[in-house]
């Protein structure tokens, strides 16, 4: 394998890499959702 393939491979492996672990990061900080997940949840608030 010749530099220019190997640099090629390192760069693009860190680039997808950075962006995986990137938007991983904004899932795990996303602010929590105020609203019940549940419809049964919802049931009980109605009545």
């Amino acid at each position: 394998m010749n530099n220019s393939a190997l640099v090629l491979m390192i760069s693009s492996e860190v680039i997808i890499a950075s962006v995986t672990i990137y938007f991983f990061w904004r899932v795990l900080k996303a602010p929590k959702n105020p609203e019940p997940d549940s419809f049964l949840e919802n049931d009980d608030m109605q009545k």
